[in-house]
């Protein structure tokens, strides 16, 4: 299972890979402006009790900050009570994702040491320059469980010197959703599944996008179906487990 808290809601495009952002598109369509950062009324949801204990039980995997970013620099005041949260709900797991992966560092609760023990941190590279960018600093922070977030897909990307089983739990490849989505060419997430299956590290086929291109021809695939086609592909791939 599963659920989503966003604490604060707003952002600032840094890359390519915003150029179509949901959270923007959504916004423009109800008439506000996605640019203004505000914090949410869901900010204390992992402490929020209900009649039987926490409204969010032991167990669940909470995705965290998917209406911002949640490295961006206008939520610094609030991140800190936000790792706080972290911290004192362990038996959840916290999954985040960033394009500012550089600021991590400098951001990071004092009781950090090797990473939280219940914090996925997902890194975005959505072209070969960020990728190139982002992801040699993604591989020298102190984080437990990483993410190579490949989403949305521009252009091939050449991961395999990044893909490092020891440090990378799994990768995630997408196409680009909602009106004006830009075109992913299914050889450039094949490339990269074929990639993590030599590398022996996870990988996933999130979702076609809506634009499709498949053997020179492009398809168009309804929101509906993005995840069912990506999941037919079958090029998802789970490393075997040991067991000692």
């Amino acid at each position: 299972m599963s659920v989503s808290w966003n604490p604060w809601h707003g952002c600032v495009r840094v890359s390519e890979g915003c150029g179509n952002c949901y959270v923007f598109r959504i916004d423009a369509a109800h008439e506000k402006n996605a640019g203004e950062l505000r914090l949410n009324a869901d900010f204390l949801l992992p402490l929020r009790e209900g009649k039987n204990g926490y409204k969010i039980p032991s167990g669940e995997t909470v995705y965290t900050c998917f209406s911002s970013d949640f490295l961006l620099e206008g939520a610094d005041p609030w991140r800190e009570d936000a790792w706080r949260m972290m911290r004192l709900r362990q038996d959840l797991h916290f999954v985040f994702f960033t394009k500012r992966i550089q600021r991590l560092a400098s951001v990071l609760p004092s009781d950090w040491g090797e990473g939280y023990h219940n914090v996925t941190v997902g890194c975005t590279c959505e072209n070969q320059a960020r990728a190139d960018q982002r992801l040699p600093i993604f591989l020298t922070l102190p984080i437990r469980h990483r993410i190579i977030v490949c989403e949305p897909l521009l252009s091939a990307i050449d991961l395999r010197p990044y893909l490092d089983r020891q440090r990378i739990d799994r990768v995630c490849a997408g196409g680009e959703s909602g009106e004006g989505a830009r075109p992913c060419d299914f050889s450039w997430v094949e490339t990269i599944a074929n990639d993590c299956r030599a590398a022996d590290v996870d990988f996933h086929y999130h979702q076609t996008g809506a634009l499709l291109r498949r053997d020179g021809k492009l398809y168009y695939i309804p929101r509906r179906m993005q995840s069912l086609q990506a999941k037919r592909a079958g090029i998802d791939y789970v490393r075997k487990k040991v067991l000692l």
